[in-house]
């Protein structure tokens, strides 16, 4: 649960993000929006990079973008046991419900010789967007992250803005290892979906991207899809 204090500053920053979702305001982003993407397609890791340290205030080299495994194991160290324990009842629950709604091939062979069938066959690659900022989003993490594993995807990328310490939100990583991520990098915004959509030296692009996100992010998908 969040609880927020409704002080002036409070209120000038929920209407503030109110008015971003305004469809009517789309208009005031879309160049910018278009501007990181065209950009990252361009340059890849370099405008990467150079957005990372302009919008989050922190400097990411194409060796310190993607997270270690030393960094997955500090964050476990630093997320409460309990907490840790209740998302891995998340997961599994997840897990289960998704687990229900899969999929499988089929084949049926006619007297005529005739053969009828589906072949279901999941994506090489997805990625998850996972908001970042002063809190953390568990949730969006195994909830997007777990259809894929059930699916059957091989590849499956989360990309989130690191903080300023130039690390990922350790809630936001142990979620993310529980559900079973294959890489995570550290980098939010547009350009983490245009690198995602494109692929740069550092991030190979992948198939399909979900997850939620501010304006710049929906701006980010669609430019993407439309390119």
């Amino acid at each position: 649960m969040r609880i927020v204090e409704l002080n002036r500053e409070a209120r000038e920053n929920i209407l503030s993000g109110l008015l971003k979702r305004d469809p009517n305001n789309y208009q005031k982003y879309e160049a910018t929006v278009r501007q990181i993407v065209d950009d990252v397609r361009e340059r890849g890791d370099e405008a990467v990079s150079a957005y990372t340290e302009k919008f989050d205030g922190v400097r990411i080299t194409p060796e310190t973008i993607r997270v270690t495994e030393a960094e997955i194991e500090e964050a476990y160290g630093l997320v409460d046991k309990e907490l840790v324990g209740v998302m891995e009842r998340s997961a599994k629950n997840i897990r289960e419900y998704h687990e229900k709604q899969r999929q499988y091939s089929w084949f049926d062979s006619r007297p005529d010789g005739t053969l009828l069938g589906q072949k279901v066959t999941p994506l090489e690659s997805a990625g998850v967007y996972v908001p970042g900022g002063k809190a953390a989003y568990p949730s969006s993490v195994l909830m997007n992250i777990l259809p894929a594993k059930v699916a059957g995807v091989p590849r499956i990328v989360m990309v989130t803005p690191p903080e300023k310490n130039g690390k990922v939100h350790p809630v936001t990583l142990v979620a993310a290892h529980l559900a079973g991520a294959t890489e995570v990098y550290k980098v939010g915004g547009a350009q983490a979906i245009a690198a995602l959509a494109f692929g740069t030296g550092s991030i190979p692009r992948v198939h399909k991207i979900t997850g939620p996100g501010n304006i710049f992010v929906a701006l980010a998908k669609k430019r993407c899809t439309a390119t």
